[in-house]
């Protein structure tokens, strides 16, 4: 599997985002053999099940320029760092617990000439600066999430969709969404991509800002 999938669902791509998707199979293959930062079987399926995946968000909300987003639990830099190639005018802040994830992060993103991406060793409730958007990737149940990041944001809203979170998450949501009492748009992401991988794979969107 190669950058190639990227293209097809996303064709009005620059050369040098073309050029920066391509060269993350090799960025990434070649950390992961240093600090396990995806699954070994994994790694070859990194486009669809890493990239794309985290394209989902793209899919549903196109950032405007100088928006601020902050990735929580970016791990290795998902889904932070391929929408940060996605939306080169948009600020991007990934944080996660784990230093070594971090490390990686920082050097992918300095591999691939980011200028719009910065990465911190710390936790979410720690951050101090304020926000337009919370991504995530299936860092734990949505309610808990909520607490984490709900004085994160700021409080004008000029996108498309008003201030909030877009957390990609798989599998059955209802009891999760329903334990969380909070309104949310849910997007199904087969509607976007035909691989399998995606047959239960959602981005939830949740207002904070009213």
């Amino acid at each position: 599997m190669n950058s190639d999938i990227i293209f097809r669902y996303f064709p009005d791509l620059s050369a040098e985002q073309k050029s920066q998707y391509t060269a993350l199979f090799d960025l990434y293959r070649n950390w992961n053999n240093q600090i396990n930062v995806i699954s070994r079987k994994d790694i070859d399926e990194l486009y669809v099940r890493h990239i794309l995946h985290s394209l989902g968000i793209a899919k549903v909300m196109q950032f405007k320029s100088e928006t601020k987003v902050l990735d929580v639990g970016t791990g290795g830099g998902f889904p932070g760092i391929p929408l940060a190639i996605m939306f080169p005018e948009v600020n991007f802040h990934l944080v996660d617990s784990i230093g070594k994830k971090i490390k990686v992060v920082q050097n992918v993103s300095e591999a691939l000439a980011l200028k719009n991406l910065t990465a911190e060793q710390t936790r979410a409730e720690q951050v101090e600066d304020q926000y337009d958007f919370v991504v995530s990737r299936a860092v734990t149940r949505l309610k808990p999430f909520y607490q984490w990041v709900k004085n994160k944001f700021r409080r004008e809203s000029f996108n498309d969709l008003p201030n909030g979170i877009l957390y990609l998450k798989g599998g059955d949501l209802q009891d999760e969404l329903k334990e969380a009492k909070k309104k949310y748009q849910l997007y199904d992401l087969a509607a976007y991509f035909e691989e399998d991988f995606f047959e239960t794979k959602k981005v939830v969107y949740v207002p904070v800002i009213p």
